[in-house]
């Protein structure tokens, strides 16, 4: 029984808030809802992260009741060191894509690779 009851206030313990930190305050926010489907939002918080999306319906396929959303956006956010990033992105029939200058890109194709496909799209095969 004393197991059980030490076993509950470390579980309290551990669930008190941990130190003084108090939540961030969201300084501005938006967002809109449209009937056709669109909408888009955005917000800032005091500490500077910034968020802010948009989209819309879209047909992505052959067939009339192939619709999808398409939505674009970007978030900022400062790291510790001060130094802001921001990443904007886009999600569609393409799949989700994200670009920052702080994000890796892949090496440049090898020629050979490029001249290969290129003869593989002119003989129909691509």
């Amino acid at each position: 029984m004393k197991f059980i009851i030490a076993l509950a206030f470390l579980a309290v313990a551990i669930a008190a808030p941990q130190g003084d930190k108090k939540p961030i305050e969201i300084i501005s926010s938006n967002s809109e809802m449209n009937a056709d489907g669109s909408y888009s939002f955005a917000f800032e918080s005091e500490d500077g992260t910034k968020v802010q999306e948009s989209g819309n319906q879209k047909q992505v396929g052959p067939k009339p009741e192939d619709i999808g959303t398409v939505s674009k956006g970007s978030y900022s956010f400062t790291t510790p060191d001060g130094v802001v990033l921001t990443v904007n992105w886009v999600a569609d029939e393409n799949g989700f894509q994200a670009t920052g200058d702080h994000l890796p890109t892949p090496p440049p194709m090898p020629e050979h690779v490029v001249k290969m496909l290129a003869d593989l799209k002119a003989a129909g095969l691509l």
